[in-house]
């Protein structure tokens, strides 16, 4: 017959046997568990894809603050100082002509950030003084045409310095995230005639 001081020890052995089972099964499932991978960034493109559609400030680096985030209507220009196609010159940054650079009527020059279009985003920065007169119509940037054509799927003609497709205007976001050093009015954008661009 079983005494008391039996029953324990047993019970004493099951439950350590309990443990012991229970941490070879813990184990063999975090084995199980492929290693988290990280994915290659590529840091080339200027147009990348995915942001939430209505809050595209969800979209941009978590090292990034967001200053300013609005929406507008944005056009294309490709300033090489060519004289082709409108051209005026070299961008007034004093950079040569670039993908990601864009053109604000008021925004002081350096400024950087995204636009994003039908769940596409481009980086940018302010390089360039235009829209000119349309801005007076509420077209308040100039993306540059390299960057246009991706964001609409479209090609980029470098010998007419102009995007394919019927497009010439988009509806775009944007979100600030750096203001420039340079001469212009920081806040929402105003119409190059407004003359805010001089500083």
């Amino acid at each position: 017959m079983k005494t008391l001081f039996d029953l324990r020890g047993n019970r004493r052995l099951t439950a350590a046997a309990t443990l012991v089972g229970a941490a070879a099964v813990t184990a063999s499932l975090v084995a199980a568990v492929p290693a988290p991978v990280e994915q290659p960034v590529n840091e080339a493109a200027n147009v990348s894809v995915a942001f939430p559609a209505r809050q595209p400030s969800l979209a941009i680096p978590a090292h990034e603050e967001v200053l300013l985030q609005g929406s507008t209507t944005g056009s294309y220009f490709w300033d090489d100082s060519s004289g082709r196609q409108g051209d005026t010159g070299l961008p007034a940054i004093g950079k040569p002509m670039q993908q990601g650079m864009f053109a604000s009527p008021s925004w002081p020059l350096g400024t950087e950030g995204y636009i994003f279009y039908k769940g596409k985003k481009a980086k940018f920065f302010i390089g360039d003084r235009g829209p000119g007169v349309p801005s007076d119509s509420g077209v308040m940037l100039d993306i540059d045409g390299k960057t246009f054509a991706e964001l609409t799927g479209t090609t980029w003609n470098e010998d007419t310095l102009t995007v394919g497709g019927d497009l010439g205007h988009i509806p775009i976001q944007y979100v600030v995230t750096k203001w420039g050093d340079g001469p212009g009015l920081r806040g929402e954008p105003v119409p190059f005639s407004s003359g805010a661009w001089r500083g």
